[in-house]
């Protein structure tokens, strides 16, 4: 089955843009800006509310349209909310970020070549 895949990166990023992914990215900002937690939650909601009455991804939405929401919203939103953005954010140990994604496939690799050297 495995060798029969035909990976087709275009639809795999469309897919994965779907569904409101970056939603808790929007929070995560938020909350880097000031703005407590649960009022984040409450804005997130407000906003993916708004992009699904629009017909659209959080990301679509103008700076205008999301500022409604709240002040704390400015410019620098869209680049957390890609999806590029939101990989990168998760720079921690067993984290997204592509410098964690190395890591782990080298300690991975590493690995493997000690019990195939056994």
């Amino acid at each position: 089955m495995i060798p029969a895949i035909e990976i087709k990166p275009e639809n795999m990023a469309d897919r994965a843009k779907k569904g409101f992914a970056t939603a808790t990215d929007l929070a995560d900002y938020l909350v880097r800006k000031g703005v407590a937690f649960r009022d984040a939650h409450e804005i997130v909601g407000k906003t993916v509310r708004e992009a699904i009455d629009q017909g659209c991804d959080i990301a679509d939405l103008n700076l205008a349209d999301l500022q409604q929401f709240s002040n704390a919203i400015e410019n620098d939103v869209y680049d957390v909310l890609t999806l590029e953005g939101s990989a990168s954010s998760r720079n921690h140990l067993g984290g997204t970020a592509p410098d964690q994604v190395r890591a782990a496939t080298k300690r991975g690799h590493d690995r493997l070549a000690q019990v195939l050297v056994r």
